[in-house]
């Protein structure tokens, strides 16, 4: 057993998302949403190291004293993986593990509404889920390729860095790819997933230009196509991956996008006020026709009033989701204002609403 394996035991009996090992401080536990100090010594630079290094794969540390940081997967049988960063900081070195339960939750088992398990199903196009760092989107999407892995008899390829949730094969045959290690990265997967007869595509994170084309082109052709972006809602989702392109091509992909879209979800993650535990408000948007050739003609701004008019085809807007949260009593009027759109909405619900220059 490796020595650090002991703050990942903790890690789970404390129910921590993520465990923070910093030279010359404490070690500490995100635990809902916050920062707690273990009652431990600090950590060195050269006893942190030696006991990172004793989990980490030889190829993995080379990387690390090349570069400065680097990320992998690190596997305790019977109780979690976790998804590793060791980097470089002013005193020392330093890692943060984010734990990815070993049993995954299905679309159900998190509440998630039933057009998100329907997504499953879709015979083609692109599903984007997006959020800011930490909202769950691995945990959803996990959820929805567990569903098509149970209901569907198709060929799954999920491409991450480092792998996360690892799906057995059920009804479909599941290969996972890990960049740096069974591949130079997520375009070269993704090119070389299109001779691997896939039926469902998994991008662990559309980080560029030539990524992004790339699943565009496979859900263009016949392929499902999940991934991920660091976007806060559905219309910056679709400005994203436009903007990606040279202005020269940005109409050419914005007929391509119209084309193959087929639903964006837009989440973020709030701390349970009711009782322990976290709940995630979820933004909406299914491509139909009428959003479609939004899309087309450029007139994304008009896509929050399409999900507002849209509810009898499973949109919702952030807004609304937030709401129903804080009307369960489930989330604080305080959290509910800070993760919202429209903070005039939530403003009411502060006992001491905030002067915010940056809104005036």
């Amino acid at each position: 057993m490796a020595k650090i394996d002991a703050f990942f035991q903790l890690m789970n009996e404390q129910g921590a998302s993520d465990l923070h090992l910093v030279t010359g401080q404490q070690p500490a536990l995100r635990i809902r949403g916050e920062i707690e100090r273990i009652k431990y010594d600090t950590l060195d630079n050269d006893g942190l190291k030696a006991m990172l290094y004793e989990i980490a794969p030889e190829i993995k540390i080379k990387q690390f004293e090349e570069t400065g940081d680097v990320d992998f997967a690190y596997e305790i049988p019977g109780l979690a993986r976790y998804r590793a960063n060791f980097f470089e900081q002013k005193w020392g070195c330093a890692a943060v593990f984010r734990e990815i339960p070993s049993k995954i939750l299905g679309c159900k088992d998190l509440g998630l509404p039933d057009v998100i398990a329907k997504l499953a199903l879709l015979p083609r196009g692109l599903v984007l889920v997006t959020g800011p760092t930490g909202s769950g989107k691995s945990t959803t999407l996990a959820a929805i390729v567990d569903e098509a892995n149970k209901l569907r008899r198709d060929h799954i390829i999920t491409v991450e860095d480092p792998i996360e949730f690892v799906h057995q094969s059920q009804g479909c045959i599941v290969n996972h790819r890990e960049v740096g290690l069974h591949t130079r990265s997520f375009s070269a997967a993704l090119r070389g997933a299109l001779r691997e007869d896939p039926d469902i595509i998994l991008v662990g994170e559309m980080r560029d230009l030539e990524t992004i084309g790339l699943a565009i082109e496979a859900a263009s052709t016949g392929h499902l196509v999940f991934g991920t972006l660091h976007t806060t809602s559905a219309a910056k989702t679709v400005d994203r991956v436009i903007e990606v392109f040279p202005a020269n091509e940005q109409a050419q992909i914005r007929s391509t996008l119209a084309d193959g879209i087929r639903a964006v979800i837009s989440q973020t993650l709030f701390k349970r006020a009711d009782k322990k535990g976290r709940c995630a408000a979820l933004e909406i948007l299914i491509a139909n026709t009428a959003v479609r050739n939004l899309i087309r003609e450029s007139k994304t701004f008009q896509i929050p009033s399409m999900i507002q008019t849209g509810k009898k085809y499973g949109m919702q807007l952030l807004d609304d989701a937030i709401m129903e949260l804080l009307n369960k009593g489930w989330i604080s009027g305080d959290d509910a204002y800070q993760k919202s759109n429209d903070k005039a909405r939530f403003r009411q619900y502060l006992k001491n609403p905030p002067t915010d220059f940056t809104e005036v």
